[in-house]
């Protein structure tokens, strides 16, 4: 089989454009590239499949390596014989081949393999075969020096068959089937050390246990639980308040094995169902029970990092307020509000600490500097942490009676610390403390959620559920391609993009990024994108993938301020020629745009499908697709958990999106929960066909759980 047919058999995409797929892929081409700039030689897959053959072709990879190292190993075993070559060669699935495999693992000494050393093999065959029924005189033949009476070689050669049970391929995928079907995960609570003690220590481990309380006594069917429960019972489970199980109705399997095993009612038959007991009890169970524990897991994280990947696209596509003068407040109380300025390109203008709150309430002078920052720096809008403090400071900023209209926005602190903290943050600014520069990135993220979120490792960004717990290389890899596709998807200016940004972009990468800033740094600002490739180290194949993702304002070109390649800039100018205009008259000129007759202008490498998105760029060039930011007022009357009652009608953001449901910010400290059910009127598949993260909702407090800082809410209102 070859790779081709491998993922065909799992795409759901014409052969042709998989193959094509396939080849630009080997070409180092990237996923954004080929999505947008190749849809003539891939039929218009979109990023999503193309990342899936991507995905796929490295699994085939994987499973080829894997069968040339069970070869190998084979045949310096001097085992492979050519039936069994044959059959790991047809194998494309990792079980079988490990099944094939199994016999010549190698392995710790078994009881089989004593057995072996006493010379009982030839019993255990003779056994098998199921033609004997005075098995026990045949046993008396194999009494030696080693083996002290029948019983023991009886016993010797049991273990012997219970291992070769173990190695059938054929058992071993029924009872895979068995388990997937039908297995249980049931929990049991673990005492705890410090139940009857009332330290300081103790309580905290009895608070950390109730988030688990629900698993203390639990049991569903393994494939039908959702990944959120399966991930939460195993993070229990580490944390040592469960243990935990993979069951199924022994009688069904042992059952199976007898049949396929035991051909007749000799002597022998009281043997083999001691042996297929003994197999699967001892060895076949704890194996394919963890082996499917492993899978049910890796399903989970699959899940898991699904949602958290489609969370953080939502997120770095947010809607940014733009070049705009502001002023960024990260709150707080005794320690007090450190407040930044900021300038239209994100650049660090002033910075002061203000006490409007207890316990120095200093609200006159603080408000008084507030205005003064504003007039002195031309403020247009005012960013505030919604961590600590934040419902006070933005009710205290609400007060102050500015000399022109200022709007007010509270941002998402998430992963503000992780950043202020980094070495990305220190080279920024290397002579401000980590308040400074929290409060620059909260300033920031309001201009440009996406610019600064990308300096944030993220999964610290905290739009996911039991990060830590799922697959961390995995998780990473679908993160980083999430972080990708966004950032390639809207563009950056050249000119101001960090390094950080820049590292996103199609055919860049970390070492180029750095090269970028330098070269902008000795060399001044970017006026083409040509001079791209007097960039260091910067060929022609990164050019070709970088170029057209990449914006440069007020260029000679103004196709360089466009998601128009550069390869095709001569198919471009060809049309404003033919029009007898010139190119800056052709662009953003939808009634010349509407005359041009595509067919004319198809050549070997652009086709319909290219020279569509070419006209399209053409109306609108660099169009942002992100929406404007837009202001938002929690109710007032609303500031903690204690303030909630059933009933009430409250404006909220939905913060987080999860496969059961989202939770809403509604302006206190604890988010709410508006479970799947209570989205709306009627059956809901999907989540995100309801809502999106940051959406502005209105949501009714259905029940509040103070003490464990549980809040239930319905969008039905």
């Amino acid at each position: 089989m070859t790779n081709l047919e491998f993922i065909s058999k799992q795409v759901t995409a014409p052969v042709k454009n998989i193959e094509n797929t396939l080849q630009l892929l080997s070409e180092d081409c990237t996923i954004p590239f080929i999505s947008r700039y190749r849809k003539d030689k891939t039929g218009n897959l979109d990023e999503v499949i193309i990342e899936q053959i991507a995905k796929l072709n490295k699994e085939f990879e994987t499973i080829v390596k894997r069968k040339e190292a069970i070869l190998k190993s084979i045949e310096e075993q001097n085992s492979l014989t050519p039936e069994l070559e044959k059959k790991i060669r047809q194998t494309f699935d990792l079980n079988d081949l490990e099944d094939l495999y199994l016999p010549f693992k190698k392995k710790k000494k078994t009881r089989a393999d004593v057995a072996r050393e006493k010379g009982l093999e030839p019993l255990a065959k003779i056994i098998m075969a199921q033609n004997n029924d005075d098995i026990d005189f045949v046993a008396s033949k194999y009494i030696n020096d080693k083996v002290e009476n029948e019983d023991e070689a009886l016993q010797g050669a049991r273990d012997i068959i219970a291992e070769w049970i173990n190695e059938n391929i054929y058992i071993r995928k029924n009872l895979r089937r068995i388990y997937q079907r039908k297995s249980a995960i049931a929990t049991k609570a673990v005492k705890l050390k410090f139940e009857n003690e009332s330290s300081p220590e103790a309580e905290q481990i009895k608070q950390k246990a109730k988030k688990f309380e629900q698993y203390f006594d639990w049991s569903e069917n393994l494939m039908k639980a959702p990944s959120h429960r399966l991930l939460a019972m195993l993070r229990a489970e580490n944390e040592g308040f469960i243990k935990l199980k993979i069951e199924i109705e022994n009688e069904e399997a042992i059952e199976m094995m007898e049949e396929s095993i035991i051909k007749n009612k000799k002597e022998t038959a009281v043997h083999l169902k001691k042996a297929i007991e003994d197999s699967y009890k001892r060895l076949l169970s704890p194996a394919i029970s963890n082996e499917t524990l492993q899978e049910a897991k890796a399903k989970a994280d699959i899940t898991a990092i699904q949602v958290f990947a489609g969370n953080l696209g939502q997120l770095l596509l947010a809607p940014p307020l733009g070049e705009k003068r502001i002023l960024a407040i990260d709150p707080g109380f005794r320690s007090g509000c450190k407040v930044v300025c900021l300038d239209e390109k994100g650049d660090l203008l002033y910075n002061e600490t203000i006490f409007p709150h207890a316990p120095q309430n200093e609200t006159a002078i603080a408000m008084k500097k507030i205005r003064s920052m504003v007039n002195a720096y031309k403020i247009d809008a005012i960013s505030i942490g919604n961590g600590t403090a934040s419902r006070e400071t933005e009710f205290f900023i609400k007060k102050i009676a500015f000399d022109k209209p200022i709007q007010v926005f509270v941002v998402s602190e998430a992963g503000a610390s992780v950043y202020s903290a980094s070495k990305i943050a220190r080279d920024e600014f290397p002579n401000y403390d980590v308040t400074v520069r929290g409060a620059v990135s909260i300033g920031r993220r309001l201009s440009d959620p996406l610019a600064e979120l990308v300096k944030i490792e993220p999964k610290s960004i905290g739009v996911g559920q039991y990060q830590h717990d799922v697959d961390q290389s995995q998780l990473k890899e679908e993160l980083d391609t999430v972080v990708m596709r966004c950032v390639n998807s809207v563009g950056i200016n050249i000119n101001t993009a960090s390094k950080s940004l820049l590292s996103y972009v199609s055919g860049i990468g970390e070492k180029m990024a750095e090269n970028i800033v330098a070269y902008r740094s000795e060399n001044g600002a970017f006026e083409e994108r040509k001079q791209l490739k007097k960039v260091p180290r910067l060929g022609e194949k990164a050019y070709q993938q970088a170029a057209a993702f990449i914006r440069i304002s007020n260029a000679k070109n103004p196709l360089d301020n466009s998601a128009v390649h550069p390869e095709a800039y001569a198919i471009v100018e060809k049309m404003a020629k033919d029009l007898k205009i010139s190119l800056n008259e052709l662009i953003a000129n939808k009634e010349k745009i509407g005359q041009i007759p595509l067919e004319k202008y198809v050549t070997e490498d652009v086709g319909l499908l290219g020279l569509k998105d070419i006209v399209k760029e053409l109306e609108k060039p660099g169009l942002d697709p992100r929406k404007a930011a837009k202001v938002f007022e929690f109710d007032p009357n609303v500031k903690t958990i204690d303030n909630l009652r059933t009933g009430m009608v409250l404006p909220g953001i939905v913060n987080n999106i999860t496969n059961f449901g989202c939770f809403v910010d509604i302006g206190i400290k604890e988010s709410g929960l508006v479970h799947i059910s209570q989205l709306k009127e009627g059956y809901v598949s999907d989540v995100n066909e309801v809502v999106k993260l940051h959406q502005q909702v209105q949501v009714k407090v259905v029940e509040v759980d103070e003490s464990r800082k549980r809040i239930q809410l319905t969008m039905i209102l």
